[in-house]
């Protein structure tokens, strides 16, 4: 009885172990991401084989554009040598180095930007010096003028581009590129391009003293800026641009012929900027008379209030006003209800304090009362002394 009894425990007992090794049965661990799919190692081959092929196409078509590019043409239809460098910089080990001293390049470039900060364009003579600070070694200043380029190596002077125009600029060091953006480098005509009065069909006349008597401020200008139809909207800072700055006269005649000084749109943006540090918008400016050539500051127009030896022949002298309300006029500035005198002195409160701030700029200013043919305006300029007064007509 006792052994059927033993019997009877132990294939209980086995029967338990048997149920304990079942329940704990675990599954061996799938090979690969497909089998939890539940995915067939057929499947899972054919499909292994083609990401490997599409992998392979782009690594081939990388290779070939990098291989390639420097034997493509700048033909507008294949990649072009900013885009090339970019290219490369991905693909070359000191690129970030590079990129670092681009934006040292950069920074180096700011003083092109002025007082202001606003500049857009600074006006050179052919190859002559852009800054006073060299560029980190190694730099290259590129030049682009449609589809004319130039570069100049910055270990040295950087310099302006050996052609008249107006020239973009970017920066490149090592694999990295960077443009100096909204920005131009414009090289002048030289003065001598002037003959007998005039280039080509522009008649501009001559100064008092073009055979080197006279102070030195009264010097004749360095060269010409060549304005076109086509670019006559170029901005030279963030206010103005260039077609602003035209004399009034021969209409029908292009390319017109100007002479500006960027020590002037500078000073007319630090103006604005203390405008608007008082409240006053100034997005309506507008330039009443910028260069005069001799030929009109003699003759053209009303010549009244017009001195023999006008800074408007100098590219230094504006007169301007504020006309946000688009009426042709200037606004009431001081808001006292009337438009006269009293608003074109409220600009030149705005430029006593420009030139305690900035007595690099310092000039003249005046203000004048509105006429049968025009509002009151305000007459700024640089000449380097201070001078101010109250006058008639059309300006000095």
């Amino acid at each position: 009885m006792l052994d059927e009894v033993e019997r009877a425990v132990v294939d209980t007992a086995q029967r338990i172990l048997h149920g304990a090794e079942l329940a704990f049965h675990l599954p061996a661990a799938p090979t690969s991401r497909w089998h939890r799919a539940g995915v067939s190692r057929r499947t899972e081959r054919a499909m292994d084989f083609a990401g490997g092929m599409v992998l392979l196409s782009f690594v081939v078509g990388w290779t070939w554009s990098v291989a390639t590019v420097d034997a493509r043409t700048d033909d507008g239809t294949a990649v072009n040598r900013v885009t090339a460098s970019i290219t490369s910089a991905l693909t070359t080990a000191d690129a970030p180095t590079a990129a670092f001293l681009t934006e040292a390049a950069l920074r180096a470039l700011l003083p092109l930007r002025g007082e202001s900060g606003l500049l857009h364009a600074q006006f050179r003579e052919p190859g002559a010096p852009l800054v006073g600070d060299t560029l980190p070694e190694g730099a290259i200043v590129h030049y682009s003028s449609g589809t004319v380029t130039d570069s100049a190596l910055a270990d040295s002077v950087v310099r302006a581009p050996d052609d008249p125009g107006i020239w973009s600029v970017a920066i490149k060091v090592g694999a990295a590129i960077r443009p100096l953006s909204d920005f131009n480098v414009i090289t002048l005509k030289p003065f001598s391009a002037k003959q007998r009065g005039k280039i080509g069909l522009y008649y501009i006349g001559n100064w008092p003293n073009e055979r080197g008597r006279g102070a030195a401020r009264y010097a004749p200008p360095r060269g010409f800026i060549e304005v076109t139809q086509e670019n006559r909207g170029t901005y030279v800072s963030e206010h103005f641009r260039l077609g602003d700055f035209l004399t009034k006269n021969q209409f029908e005649v292009w390319p017109k012929y100007l002479v500006l000084e960027t020590r002037l749109v500078d000073k007319l943006e630090l103006v604005l900027a203390e405008l608007r540090a008082r409240g006053i918008q100034t997005s309506g400016v507008k330039v009443l008379s910028g260069f005069r050539t001799p030929q009109y500051n003699r003759g053209g127009g009303d010549p009244r209030g017009r001195a023999a030896l006008s800074r408007h022949m100098y590219g230094d002298a504006a007169d301007i006003y504020i006309d946000n309300d688009g009426n042709g006029a200037m606004d009431d500035l001081n808001g006292d209800g009337r438009v006269n005198i009293h608003d074109a002195r409220v600009l030149q409160d705005a430029v006593d304090r420009v030139e305690r701030a900035h007595p690099q700029l310092v000039g003249g200013c005046g203000t004048y009362p509105g006429t049968a043919s025009h509002g009151p305006f305000t007459h700024i300029d640089t000449r380097g002394y201070r001078a101010r007064w109250i006058g008639t007509g059309d300006g000095g």
